[in-house]
């Protein structure tokens, strides 16, 4: 980790339960349990409610572990950036020790529990997630090359996998193309961030692709991988998960997420500066959308399913 000057906790004042929480990136937790319930399921073989519950919530917690673990080796970074300085161990409410700490506890439990709540293939899919997540990407990936994100997504991609292994004991081609749609999903949602962020990864020296290569290679990358991504997000209709939901809801959703990225795709910086980003701005918030409603269709399905509908 990087030099950087990071404030102490004596200038904050000592850590309350918020900033502990905090720590574990809620926002992004949110995100993993809710693909993660999702995995579970959709998946063909009936859980238990206590194994099912037990699963989803070792899972968070092991998000939640990576979460602690990014914040600890990303401080120095995190101090520089508007979007991230005021998280808890940048601005010295959470000693970066602390941070690390409860990162490697929460880590191992996750892992362990999940092994004896679910199986050990879902245990070691956790383990590798987070490994991925805090040591592939934050401390490789993301300082070392422009496709961190598109590398680096891979963690974000495997909550699903992770919840129908825990409920089937094995991979199949549904849970790799939940996988696959996240993966996927993953480069235009980030970079849509990045244009309108542009100054942050460059005052954090973090080469994102708009500080390496400019915004207007980025809209060209953006496009193209919504246009990879709109084959994945249809190809799920067409497995044992996919119903008529599922299907009306892709066609709806890759079209509007497409429209909003084609009007980013157009745009030139003149016109973006002049309102802020709007456009951007726009993109950014309809992929959340997007992901959102696919898994959230998937759902519908399998519960008219289990309506016998």
């Amino acid at each position: 980790m990087t030099d950087a000057t990071v404030i102490t906790r004596e200038d904050q004042g000592e850590a309350d339960f918020g900033d502990y929480f905090a720590l574990l990136k809620p926002r992004v937790m949110s995100l993993v349990i809710f693909t993660a319930l999702v995995g579970l399921l959709v998946a063909p073989v009936p859980v238990h409610p206590v194994v099912g519950l037990s699963a989803i919530l070792f899972i968070a917690i092991g998000a939640g572990a990576s979460g602690a673990l990014n914040m600890w080796w990303d401080a120095d970074i995190d101090a520089v950036m508007q979007r991230t300085a005021s998280r808890p161990v940048p601005s010295g409410k959470v000693e970066p020790g602390e941070a690390l700490a409860i990162g490697l506890a929460l880590s191992v439990m996750a892992v362990v529990m999940l092994a004896l709540a679910a199986n050990i293939l879902a245990a070691a899919l956790l383990a590798f997630t987070i490994f991925f997540y805090a040591v592939v990407y934050s401390m490789w990936l993301k300082r070392w090359t422009p496709q961190n994100i598109v590398i680096g997504g891979a963690a974000g991609a495997f909550p699903p996998m992770i919840g129908w292994v825990a409920a089937t004991g094995s991979v199949s081609l549904e849970s790799m193309l939940m996988f696959a749609l996240i993966f996927a999903w993953t480069p235009p949602h980030f970079w849509a961030l990045a244009l309108f962020m542009k100054s942050d990864y460059h005052k954090a020296r973090v080469p994102m692709l708009t500080v390496t290569h400019g915004r207007r290679v980025t809209r060209n990358h953006i496009l193209g991988y919504t246009l990879a991504l709109v084959p994945v997000s249809l190809g799920l209709a067409l497995t044992s998960i996919g119903g008529p939901v599922y299907l009306t809801a892709a066609l709806l959703l890759n079209a509007w997420f497409l429209a909003s990225v084609i009007a980013v795709w157009r745009r030139d910086e003149p016109s973006a500066k002049a309102d802020s980003y709007k456009v951007e701005k726009t993109a950014f918030r309809v992929s959340l959308y997007y992901l959102f409603l696919h898994f959230g269709a998937l759902l519908a399905d399998a519960t008219l399913g289990w309506a016998g509908w």
